[in-house]
């Protein structure tokens, strides 16, 4: 009865929210790739290779969910080396990472609307055995229609906020009987066993493994980017200053801050990686009266701030810094991971809106392990602080790392669970 509801529903919110899914689409252009697909319609090729072994489909919104579905991904694969997959991904950005990729046994769409119609055909292209929603990717349809063809459903990596639980709370009623549907929740924290039983989960489905996100035993390995800095004239040795996933407003309060800065340490090198890389243009904007370098473009000269506007490189710019600055935080709410930085070896900061990160945030400032400033004010001068303490920056990473060491193997703890439920054991 919710579901038939639901799908009554669903076609109204979206001619009401068309006009601005059209403007993003122009804004962002990307949007416009593989358009048919997020209706469920795919190329014949496509469908062939969705056919040419059975797969498990894990569903992951944006870059960030698709780097845990690819750990996730090289986990089960070592485990058992049989295993295919379909990955899913709601954004461009997301598509454009799942893409570089692409396999025999890995094959990357874009997530159909949870439309009935839509979610049908995909099912039918696809013939899952069995379906993965990461972190907060619980979708009516999906789910629905995975648990009718009786496929299990597992939520991996699962994210509550205190803003979704609120949310979640007021409408119990119909967000218990659809989480319920689930087979498995994979959580990140022991905390999150009472918030999620507040929401009237049953007790066996929910299994603390840790986060995926900050389990540096099964990252893949990354690979500094320092030596491209040469390329734009930054010295060996030079402190180099990144601000990764940043939103509105931080791009311009670290140029601020890296103004002053330079009057101590005229070496210095900025590095700006904004959240959505179709903002440079209007980042690049902001950068007047300094000599800024693009990523996407061939360098040319010394340069004192390189601008990166492609997408899936942010851990090879931070294993290539001195200090991290984390977006999303200051001039935006929510936060972006703190422990990115930790597992490529340098410390973190990051403001006072870290909401989406909040134990994880909270227990690296507890430990010594990140450093939360309150204002610019407060950034430019714990950063000048830190540029002149390389043994305080040593010590925070070995405090942080600590802190990430409660995750260590959470993706083989995943593995293991999706395993028992889907039969894939090698």
């Amino acid at each position: 009865m919710l579901r038939l509801l639901y799908n009554l529903v669903f076609p109204l919110v979206i001619v009401a929210l068309l006009p601005g899914l059209v403007l993003r689409m122009w804004r962002r252009g990307k949007y416009r790739h593989k358009f048919g697909q997020r209706f469920g319609f795919y190329s014949p090729a496509v469908r062939k290779r969705l056919r040419s072994h059975p797969r498990l489909w894990i569903h992951a919104v944006s870059v960030g969910e698709v780097n845990i579905a690819l750990k996730l991904i090289d986990c089960l694969r070592a485990r058992n080396p049989r295993c295919a997959f379909v990955l899913s991904t709601t954004t461009s950005t997301g598509f454009h990472l799942a893409d570089s990729k692409k396999s025999e046994w890995l094959e990357p769409i874009y997530n159909p609307l949870d439309f009935w119609p839509a979610t049908l055909l995909a099912f039918d292209a696809i013939r899952p055995t069995g379906v993965v929603l990461v972190e907060a990717e619980v979708w009516p349809n999906l789910v629905g229609e995975a648990k009718s063809r009786g496929l299990p459903v597992v939520l991996v990596n699962a994210r509550l906020s205190p803003r979704s639980e609120a949310r979640f709370r007021r409408v119990r009623w119909l967000a218990a009987p659809l989480f319920n549907r689930l087979d498995a929740l994979c959580l990140q924290e022991p905390a999150d066993l009472v918030r999620w039983e507040g929401l009237g989960l049953a007790r066996h489905k929910l299994h603390v493994t840790g986060s995926i996100k900050f389990d540096s035993q099964s990252a893949r390995p990354v690979e500094s980017l320092r030596p491209l800095l040469q390329d734009w004239g930054v010295p060996v040795g030079a402190p180099v200053l990144i601000g990764g996933s940043t939103f509105p407003g931080e791009e311009a309060a670290l140029v601020r801050c890296f103004r002053k800065l330079q009057k101590h340490h005229p070496d210095l090198f900025l590095i700006l990686v904004p959240r959505h890389a179709e903002r440079a243009d209007s980042v690049l904007a902001e950068l007047t009266g300094f000599r800024v370098g693009r990523r996407s473009e061939t360098p040319r000269g010394p340069v004192e701030i390189l601008l990166v506007d492609t997408t899936g490189e942010l851990p090879g710019w931070y294993a290539a810094s001195t200090i991290a600055f984390v977006g999303k935080s200051l001039c935006a709410e929510g936060g972006q991971n703190p422990a990115e930085p930790l597992q490529a070896g340098i410390p973190v900061l990051f403001g006072p809106h870290m909401k989406n990160f909040d134990a994880l945030a909270s227990s690296l400032v507890s430990a010594g392990g990140a450093l939360c400033v309150v204002d610019e004010h407060s950034l430019e001068s714990t950063l000048n602080t830190l540029l002149g303490a390389p043994d305080r920056r040593r010590s925070m990473v070995e405090a942080g790392r600590v802190v990430l060491a409660s995750h260590h193997d959470s993706t083989t703890r995943t593995a293991v669970i999706l395993e028992n439920l889907l039969s894939i054991r090698s």
